[in-house]
């Protein structure tokens, strides 16, 4: 009786532990969102409405909550490719490498992989491009994170289910004429390329493999910016939406899903504040297509939100105990699309922008002199600006990791920064914490001050996946 006893509890803590794995993962990653860009945002949301204190956004309401460090194998301060490998393997490597130990030589799978071996359909998306690091970290194995080209012939060999981002980078190898076309590779091993949701819509049924990417002729590095986002575009929750609908053709099966909000990242290395707060916002409204998933399958999901690093080293004041974030309403673009509309009106006006026309879309998309007042200082610095570069000249663009734009752009966005009390220290990454969150299945594994090297195998735990 006894032994009956002990193997009727067996088979009960078995199907227990059974039924608490997460059969419907999903993985996000907010490149370059660091604990402030979180906190941040939460402020903004409640200044904005002319409140004090927080408005959580949805994943920072999640019960299980945590930071994680970001070191790399050769740094302190990590790179995307390094801290993207870590977070899919698990394995440290070093800055620029992806897939790869940092002997360049040893090949390490990522949770992707697992899961697929274990059963599991799999999505891979981002708001960049698909071969950038992070996303390129789940299926790649290459010693540069720049071979783009190299990256993405390996997309169609890994033979997840579903990719969606902004385009490859580089689908021709240009010095080598006889090198395979990406998209070509990826139409032999069975991949369908949709052009935007609507194409997607039309074309998913019919898909045995299918990657989403943005309408001809939108940008093949990134999808536009939250903030400058117009009707038609591709978004990182029309692409979360999308892939959970392809990745459910086979719902007995589970899925893995990783989405990368990659634009986090880049709004952070210009120090762009309303392009930054807008990403995280935008991230969120993506996770809310996925926990509206979650509520529906309580019992079986997983969804794990953490970040690759810190960018830009944001500070929430700039000194006197104050801050003012929500003063950021007023911008209307990001500092590279202000760029963009000064380029149209140089050609409207042949460089020689009148004054007069300056000031009103300066006041039209930043807010100055309307509905944010501007100290003697700003309102000088802006005017020397015009004159020097706006006024018949042509200037030298300012670059930052990801983009050029006009000194007039820069200008307005410091001043913007200056206005809103909001600091940066640098224009690259830092070593600060991550933050992590976690709800569903599992969730409990993501509790305590961790490593992002952790992650992936905290959560394979949870899904079973073997490795």
């Amino acid at each position: 009786m006894k032994k009956l006893l002990l193997l009727i509890s067996f088979f009960l803590f078995s199907l227990c532990i059974q039924a608490q794995e997460a059969k419907y993962v999903f993985y996000f990653i907010g490149d370059g969102m660091g604990v402030n860009q979180v906190l941040g945002t939460e402020y903004y949301l409640s200044a904005a409405k002319g409140e004090l204190g927080v408005t959580p956004l949805l994943f920072a309401s999640f019960p299980y909550a945590t930071t994680a460090a970001t070191w790399s194998a050769d740094s302190d301060v990590t790179d995307s490719a390094a801290s993207g490998t870590a977070l899919a393997s698990g394995n440290k490597t070093s800055n620029g490498t992806l897939g790869l130990l940092k002997d360049w030589k040893t090949s390490v799978n990522s949770i992707a992989v697992w899961a697929k071996e274990s059963g599991k359909r799999v999505g891979i998306s981002t708001s960049v491009s698909i071969d950038h690091a992070t996303p390129a970290a789940f299926y790649a194995h290459v010693p540069k994170r720049g071979m783009y080209y190299e990256i993405g012939c390996q997309l169609p060999q890994s033979g997840f289910d579903f990719f969606g981002g902004a385009g490859f980078l580089k689908p021709v190898k240009k010095d080598d004429p006889n090198a395979p076309n990406v998209y070509d590779l990826c139409s032999k091993a069975g991949y369908t390329v949709a052009r935007g949701y609507k194409d997607y819509q039309k074309k998913s049924k019919k898909a045995d493999k299918l990657i989403l990417f943005q309408k001809e002729g939108k940008e093949n590095s990134n999808l536009p910016y939250a903030i400058d986002r117009e009707k038609d575009d591709l978004t990182l929750t029309d692409i979360t939406r999308a892939g959970i609908h392809f990745l459910m053709k086979e719902p007995d099966k589970g899925f893995f899903f990783m989405v990368e909000g990659g634009q986090i990242d880049w709004a952070c290395h210009s120090n762009d504040p309303g392009a930054w707060v807008n990403e995280v916002i935008d991230m969120d409204n993506a996770i809310k297509v996925a926990y509206e998933f979650y509520q529906q399958h309580p019992d079986e999901t997983l969804i794990v939100i953490s970040a690759d690093h810190e960018t830009g080293g944001l500070v929430l004041t700039r000194g006197g105990y104050k801050l003012n974030v929500g003063a950021l309403k007023y911008q209307k673009v990001s500092e590279n699309k202000f760029t963009q509309l000064l380029s149209r009106l140089r050609k409207k006006y042949a460089d020689n922008i009148p004054w007069n026309v300056m000031k009103q879309t300066i006041a039209d998309y930043w807010g100055f002199y309307e509905g944010l007042a501007l100290t003697e200082a700003q309102e000088k610095l802006i005017r020397e600006t015009y004159e020097k570069t706006l006024n018949g000249q042509t200037p030298e663009m300012v670059k930052s990791e990801y983009k050029s734009d006009e000194p007039m752009s820069g200008v307005l966005k410091n001043i913007m920064n200056e206005i809103a009390m909001v600091s940066w220290v640098t224009r690259d990454h830092s070593a600060g914490f991550v933050p992590v969150y976690a709800v569903g299945a599992g969730a409990e594994r993501f509790a305590a001050k961790t490593d992002n090297a952790q992650l992936p195998l905290k959560i394979a735990e949870a899904a079973g996946y073997k490795h």
